[in-house]
């Protein structure tokens, strides 16, 4: 991997701030959702290769002076608004994202730098109302065996650069929740999103609710993919930090300009 600059980093959120994230917000969520079948796969990165891709004021977020980049596979399920009961049809499907860690003010979150998904409906309003990077695309996910996962996915969406994803794993064993500070809560405790506008002129907050992630072991069998180097980046050295997860219950309120 070429060498990239070194960044002057901003004071990282503190642990106490992290481990506050996971207080339920005030209000009534706007959304409540399952997600399931989780595969994350982190690869460590140089700061300085994420930054740039960044809006301003927001900051890449580090563990052990390492940025993490990571692609998740999963299904989400029982989507349903405040308003309105789950709608058949447009319930259930495939999401698959490509995803970074950051934070502002003291407050740490997720950058999605893509979310392709295989419902057209969810793909529009996550696009119009809150300006989050949804693609469509045609996703498979298959079970051979009760402890084995296939996800196939091929973007269709018109405009966007083309990207795919094949990947089998076996899951594992269960974990014990993660700890305070260990690499494993820094890459999967996470109760706050940012987007932005197109021209990266706002920035907005949009928090997560659900419980602490039951994770499990999992090994990578195969895997292919397209979808980081669909962004203009090179593709991550060396093997990624596998986690299973799932499943969860999530609410999720509404955007927040910051």
């Amino acid at each position: 991997m070429p060498d990239f600059p070194l960044l002057a980093h901003p004071a990282l959120p503190t642990l106490p701030a992290r481990l506050a994230m996971r207080e339920r917000p005030t209000g009534t969520p706007l959304l409540r959702q399952q997600w399931s079948e989780l595969l994350f796969l982190h690869w460590p990165v140089p700061a300085g290769l994420l930054q740039p891709h960044l809006p301003p004021r927001l900051q890449i977020d580090i563990h052990d002076g390492m940025a993490w980049l990571a692609v998740v596979p999963f299904e989400m399920s029982k989507v349903r608004t405040r308003f309105t009961p789950p709608v058949p049809g447009a319930d259930v499907f495939l999401e698959l994202n490509v995803r970074t860690y950051v934070h502002l003010d003291g407050v740490p979150g997720v950058w999605f730098f893509s979310l392709d998904a295989t419902n057209a409906l969810a793909v529009w309003v996550a696009r119009t109302f809150f300006n989050l990077p949804y693609l469509r695309a045609d996703m498979r996910m298959e079970s051979p065996s009760a402890d084995l996962r296939q996800f196939t996915a091929v973007r269709t969406h018109g405009g966007a650069p083309p990207a795919s994803f094949r990947a089998t794993w076996k899951i594992g064993a269960p974990l014990p929740p993660a700890e305070p500070g260990s690499l494993a809560f820094f890459l999967t405790e996470r109760y706050c999103l940012y987007t932005s506008n197109k021209a990266q002129t706002k920035l907005y907050r949009g928090r997560v609710a659900h419980e602490t992630w039951p994770l499990r072991a999992a090994q990578v069998l195969h895997l292919e993919s397209t979808l980081i180097e669909g962004h203009g980046l090179p593709t991550p050295a060396g093997p990624p930090v596998v986690h299973a997860g799932g499943p969860v219950q999530v609410e999720l309120w509404p955007m927040q300009r910051v």
